[in-house]
């Protein structure tokens, strides 16, 4: 059960996050309406839980150094490496329906600073209903 709920967490996050970075950050083909991406929405969100499960730990894990030294920034750009790396991921699925574009490590650091920020309220939320 708290798999399914980071996964929608995830996935609302990273929609929100999409709507805001307007063409920077983009789930679906641009011609599609809201309800057309909701499948890619939930498979780039699924991707990015599993990747935030599995792989987040053993980066940062790895990291701890340089992560102490920064006072914790370098987190940031852990969160962005993790979202290009979702990216890259979802480019490569068999079934190909799922465009999920980010325009650099810029806008992915961006991009990692909203999600981080909406899935905090998202998860504060979701903890007290």
């Amino acid at each position: 059960m708290k798999f399914v709920l980071s996964w929608v967490l995830s996935a609302a996050s990273l929609a929100l996050t999409a709507t805001l970075l307007g063409e920077h950050m983009v789930i679906g083909n641009p011609d599609q309406t809201l309800q057309e991406k909701i499948v890619p929405i939930a498979v780039v969100g699924l991707v990015f839980c599993i990747v935030n499960t599995f792989v987040a730990p053993i980066v940062k894990i790895l990291s701890l150094p340089f992560i102490v030294l920064s006072l914790g920034l370098f987190l940031l750009v852990i969160n962005a490496l993790l979202l290009l790396f979702t990216e890259w991921i979802a480019e490569r699925l068999p079934m190909n329906t799922v465009p999920f574009h980010v325009d650099g490590f810029g806008w992915a650091l961006v991009g990692a600073i909203v999600v981080s920020i909406v899935n905090a309220i998202l998860g504060s939320v979701a903890r007290r209903a």
